[in-house]
């Protein structure tokens, strides 16, 4: 792909096109159902605040991850470690939820509403998603672009991308054109890992998307197992977004919006040693 100022190899401070267009639209879809599934999940997670391991969770079990409140104060409890969480989590603003209503959908609790959410955004997350994987294949992006080569996942290259990370050095010049390994590798853990997870756990969860495929609950242990990876998955994703975000704006911020919202990327200048 060539620069639109010449047609020769392009250097730092050239304008190259970077992303292509399904990429650009997956990204921007993938980011609207990510949010509304994260926000309305935690509405449903509103409804029984507990998680617990095996096929069932009861009364007369001890959950491993708890979010509540006793005598207007609010609670995280992890194992064995009780975390006090007034105002943020348990109860907050007056209103005893495990999550506060500033980042559920819907705001009011509403287990129905949520799971309506939940649901219908979660189509606009499977089939785009299986329609990227199909076209990600067929064109060699998977392969081309996202898969870390032998050379890259040496642990003397893995660990000078993690200095280069922490000291904000990033590529510059005709390098800056391609993913750097950790990006390789948290895109593919993302994709390939964390997003099937969290389908394949949220099915397990249905009990009539499990009778008809028992072998699901056999999978992951449990319904209840199935709910603990799903938050588990779920949270690690919340994570992913915060690094991106975070990656994003140490970047450059209007240079990486240009390029996922237009495809158009400025390389950046070399550096001078």
């Amino acid at each position: 792909m060539a620069s639109r100022a010449s047609t020769s190899e392009p250097t730092g401070g050239d304008l190259v096109y970077r992303q292509r267009r399904p990429i650009r639209l997956w990204h921007w879809l993938n980011a609207l159902s990510v949010v509304i599934m994260l926000m309305s999940g935690l509405m449903i997670f509103n409804a029984h605040p507990q998680l617990y391991w095996g096929q069932y969770g009861t009364n007369h079990e001890r959950p491993w991850l708890e979010i509540g409140s006793t005598d207007d104060r609010g609670f995280l409890r992890l194992g064995p470690v009780t975390i006090p969480t007034t105002g943020v989590l348990g109860i907050s603003n007056g209103q005893q939820n495990a999550f506060p209503s500033l980042v559920t959908i819907p705001s009011s609790y509403n287990l129905a509403g949520a799971r309506q959410w939940h649901f219908f955004f979660a189509w606009l997350l499977v089939v785009p998603g299986l329609l990227f994987w199909l076209w990600g294949f067929a064109t060699r992006h998977v392969q081309r672009d996202l898969a870390p080569t032998g050379d890259e996942l040496r642990p003397h290259n893995l660990w000078q991308d993690v200095k280069d990370h922490a000291r904000l050095r990033f590529h510059t010049g005709e390098a800056a054109r391609r993913y750097n390994v950790l990006q390789k590798l948290s895109y593919v853990g993302v994709i390939f890992g964390l997003l099937p997870a969290m389908v394949l756990t949220g099915l397990t969860m249905s009990p009539a998307i499990d009778a008809a495929w028992p072998w699901l609950l056999d999978l992951f242990g449990g319904r209840q197992s199935a709910r603990s990876i799903h938050f588990i998955c779920a949270a690690l994703l919340f994570g992913f977004i915060l690094v991106h975000l975070l990656m994003v704006v140490l970047a450059g911020p209007l240079n990486e919006l240009r390029s996922i919202v237009t495809g158009w990327y400025r390389l950046p200048k070399e550096r001078e040693e």
